[in-house]
């Protein structure tokens, strides 16, 4: 089991615009998925997790509110039990087993690796959340969708610092426009 930071990012580092938007990114076309690599990887997970401003923004660009078979179908989730890490009250999004999360990370991490039930967990975003892992030494890898856009501002894909020690490259590959980075993470407990 590992615990993957999987995301697509501009190449001037940013996860989603100054205003918290993730629509640049359909833009460029990655909602497509033409060479399965989102589905392979979806495949290998048992749980995930995302901070509010994600949730919300998923939320909102899918009308699941409204539409709440969209969790499962357009976005694919199915029935993979989601952790929202969030310090206020959110809507639910009916028939979708999402659980509200607020606090350290690393109980909630317990909890989700049992879910997961040795498969692997996603942390979704945003950057901080996953910095929030990466504070506590339980994140395992990051794989990078590299963009073919300069968002010039926006929310960082990492708002820490991690040196190139803590970094292994394990894997780059270009896809269509995109450019595909797999870093290991160094934990003190390999």
């Amino acid at each position: 089991m590992k615990t993957q930071y999987y995301t697509a990012t501009s190449i001037d580092g940013f996860i989603a615009d100054e205003k918290n938007s993730l629509d640049w990114l359909f833009e460029v076309g990655e909602g497509q998925d033409t060479g399965g690599r989102y589905t392979e990887f979806f495949r290998q997970v048992g749980a995930m997790a995302m901070g509010s401003t994600t949730y919300l923004w998923i939320i909102e660009h899918g009308q699941l509110l409204e539409h709440p078979n969209k969790w499962q179908d357009e976005f694919g989730y199915g029935d993979t039990p989601c952790w929202v890490f969030t310090h206020r009250d959110l809507p639910v999004i009916a028939g979708a087993d999402v659980r509200f999360a607020r606090g350290d990370v690393e109980p909630v991490h317990r909890q989700m690796a049992a879910a997961a039930a040795r498969k692997n967990i996603w942390l979704v975003g945003g950057g901080d959340l996953v910095g929030q892992f990466v504070d506590r030494a339980l994140l395992d890898e990051i794989i990078l969708g590299v963009a073919p856009v300069a968002l010039g501002a926006g929310a960082p894909v990492l708002p820490r610092r991690l040196t190139g020690s803590a970094l292994t490259l394990t894997g780059a590959e270009p896809d269509g426009g995109f450019a595909y980075l797999t870093y290991e993470v160094a934990r003190a407990d390999r």
